[in-house]
């Protein structure tokens, strides 16, 4: 077995070499190559799915419960104010710079040698699984929805994320709605027609105005935002017939999504549309041996206000990992390398507890 050192040691390099390897949304096959080959130089069997990755523990038993360690390996687009080189991984006062760093690379080396650390023990209590997956950062399709199928039954995860390695253990839903008020065209100057940019303004006043009752300890209220509005005709002196606008909707852990486009059903009088109801706020129960675990070492817990692929599985999650949310996809990004180090340990002491 690997000492953490040499865990750590392990980590680097790898997040070096996906950092030098562009791995946009739906462009993660070079990166995924390179996880397969590390795993390869590891003696540890995977399978991939896609841009998907996937191990099972050594003695793996399906008669076991399973616990998912998850983390994604896809990038958003380099920010414009970057002043090095995106894609060079450069060591500079203890950090570590280059995109994807910080979210969620560290994260995902982190994860994947502590899966290294549990790979051979025998007589767990808990299958320990790994699965690095794509499309994270636009939330699609081809992403750890592909691959959970293969995973076998899993009972409760870990999603890499970072979160200064306290607990996220509730996390917002996203749902964005396109709606479309309906009028009648006509001349401006004669006041013919319906306006239905107005319809449109009275029913974004009553969004702007409404508050949901439950509110969350962890979460606070959920939120209704207008963020995009827009007529088909760009002429003065036409009333216009259509009015587009867009709603995100970010939801905490005591509303579903029915709940809120029934409140909208009630009250609006455009027509509207959720685009997806896929990206569900949840929450893990403060009592569950993950959460009970990391109190025991002395992490604290919160409610994240950003979603990830938490949002996509049908099993309790931790959200939880090295780095720092507000450097994620800002210019110039960095983790620190005892952000690693910590990451590595942190996880291992945490599933020990469970094994």
């Amino acid at each position: 077995m690997m000492t953490t050192t040499e865990l750590y040691n392990e980590a680097v390099g790898l997040l070096k070499q996906l950092i030098a390897t562009p791995s946009f949304s739906k462009e993660e096959n070079d990166t995924a190559e390179i996880i397969c080959a590390f795993f390869k130089k590891h003696d540890v069997p995977f399978a991939r799915v896609g841009n998907n990755i996937y191990a099972k523990n050594r003695h793996y038993d399906v008669n076991k419960p399973s616990i998912l360690l998850n983390s994604h390996h896809d990038t958003v687009l380099p920010n414009k104010g970057y002043t090095m080189d995106p894609f060079t991984p450069v060591e500079k006062d203890g950090k570590l710079f280059g995109l994807g760093s910080n979210d969620a690379g560290g994260c995902l080396v982190s994860l994947m040698a502590t899966f290294l650390h549990f790979h051979n023990q025998p007589d767990t209590t808990h299958n320990v699984v790994f699965a690095a997956s794509a499309e994270e950062e636009i939330s699609g399709v081809n992403g750890i929805e592909l691959v959970l199928p293969y995973l076998g039954n899993i009972n409760f995860g870990i999603v890499g994320e970072p979160t200064k390695l306290e607990m996220a253990v509730a996390e917002r839903g996203l749902m964005v709605i396109d709606c479309l008020a309906i009028g009648r065209a006509g001349h401006a100057a004669r006041a013919e027609g319906e306006n239905a940019l107005y319809k449109a303004v009275d029913d974004i006043n009553w969004i702007r105005n409404y508050k949901f009752d439950k509110v969350s300890s962890l979460l606070g209220e959920s939120r209704l935002t207008v963020t995009v509005i827009d007529t088909d005709n760009k002429q003065h002196n036409v009333v216009p017939a259509q009015c587009k606008f867009v709603i995100d909707v970010r939801v905490n852990e005591l509303y579903t999504f029915d709940e809120i486009l029934d409140a909208l059903k009630a009250n609006l009088k455009s027509q509207f549309k959720p685009r997806t109801t896929r990206m569900k706020s949840t929450s893990i129960p403060l009592d569950h041996p993950l959460v009970l675990a990391g109190i025991k070492l002395g992490k604290g817990y919160y409610g994240s206000p950003t979603t990830s692929d938490k949002a996509l599985m049908p099993f309790p999650t931790l959200k939880m990992g090295p780095g720092d949310s507000a450097r994620s996809h800002t210019a110039d990004e960095f983790i620190y390398l005892a952000e690693i180090q910590n990451g590595i340990e942190t996880y291992i002491q945490l599933i020990e507890q469970i094994l």
